[in-house]
């Protein structure tokens, strides 16, 4: 079993076909992480429903914009949820804190390692930190693609040892889960461009996301080095049945790859943060994508974009302008065009800064 899991349950488990939260299943997650907890298991439990709460109060808001009603309903939702979860958890003498984060949180190292701080005094103390998107003031580019997404980014910053995902499906299919034949894929081990094919780009009924967003977590997440399940949380014990292993467990498991340092985990999740970009030549693709631990040396740069300084973020691109990774750059824009295609210099990203969507 492992010893310090995310936990991620979305909407359409926690919430009633008639938009009202399903108190029998909260109760069955909180009764669930409970277990975890007598175990000795740390538990970052990454909870949506706050919207849908918010909605069961005052379904027709007088002003009928989408920002405006979202964050009306999460104001209002944020509230009844974590009383609710604050109630049942007392029941098992635990208590939990509200935890709520916006992209801001994590725009630099600094924000994300207060982040990374308050969590990691939260679970020394035996709080179970119940962790949502602010979606009070989460609009535009503040916004996660959805708690999917943060729910990624709060597994490696924490180191988690695993991620599940809990939606309303058992997993990834073959096909249509519907359709006569389609089957859960039970483990997912590197090949996954391929999956496109077998995912639906639906949305569900109350959250923002779908298994589209959920894959794409999933990928980044096992490639960085940890363990992904996808599973059906209206399933009796299903959080217990995976950390135990259960034979016969129906669920989507993806396997993890190579161990990423927590800096290049950061990375995998800091598109935003990037103030340039500079582009590789060929040969310097090559290296990089070999087996072979590489930097980006200026002798392979081509092209420098966007005003930056030493310590910022920049992404890197191919000849053809496609996204290959992010890493820090260890020159300014100004410093690294004057060095632009220089032999025996520095490397302008160092393999340990550096994240290749790849790894």
């Amino acid at each position: 079993m492992y010893n310090k899991v995310t936990l991620k349950v979305g909407s359409n488990v926690l919430t009633s076909k008639d938009g009202t939260p399903n108190v029998a299943r909260i109760s069955h997650v909180v009764e669930q992480i409970a277990w975890l907890r007598r175990r000795g298991v740390d538990v970052l439990f990454v909870s949506s429903g706050a919207v849908a709460s918010g909605r069961q109060v005052i379904p027709e808001p007088k002003r009928h914009d989408p920002v405006s009603c979202r964050q009306l309903w999460a104001s209002i939702g944020q509230v009844r949820l974590i009383q609710l979860y604050s109630e049942l958890f007392a029941q098992h003498g635990l208590i939990c804190s509200q935890v709520l984060a916006t992209r801001e949180d994590f725009r630099d190292r600094r924000h994300f390692l207060n982040m990374r701080n308050c969590l990691e005094t939260l679970l020394e103390h035996g709080i179970i930190p119940v962790i949502n998107e602010n979606d009070v003031v989460s609009v535009n580019e503040l916004m996660f693609t959805d708690n999917d997404e943060l729910s990624g980014l709060i597994t490696d910053m924490m180191c988690s040892q695993a991620l599940i995902i809990l939606s309303n499906v058992d997993g990834i299919y073959t096909g249509p889960p519907d359709q006569p034949g389609s089957a859960v894929i039970p483990v997912i081990r590197d090949d996954f461009q391929s999956l496109s094919k077998y995912i639906s780009p639906t949305r569900s009924q109350f959250g923002r996301g779908g298994m589209l967003t959920k894959c794409s977590i999933a990928r980044k997440v096992a490639i960085a080095g940890t363990p992904v399940h996808l599973a059906n949380g209206f399933r009796d014990n299903i959080i217990k049945d995976i950390l135990q292993d259960r034979p016969g467990t129906v669920q989507t498991r993806f396997l993890p790859g190579r161990k990423a340092s927590p800096f290049k985990k950061w990375l995998a999740h800091s598109d935003m943060a990037a103030k340039g970009s500079v582009r590789v030549n060929e040969g310097a693709v090559r290296s990089l994508l070999s087996n072979r631990a590489s930097s980006v040396l200026l002798v392979g740069v081509t092209e420098v974009k966007g005003q930056f300084f030493k310590g910022d973020l920049v992404q890197l691109l191919d000849e053809q302008g496609n996204i290959l990774g992010l890493g820090r750059s260890e020159y300014s824009a100004e410093t690294a065009r004057k060095k632009l295609g220089e032999r025996g210099a520095k490397p302008l990203i160092h393999y340990d800064y550096l994240y290749l969507k790849t790894e």
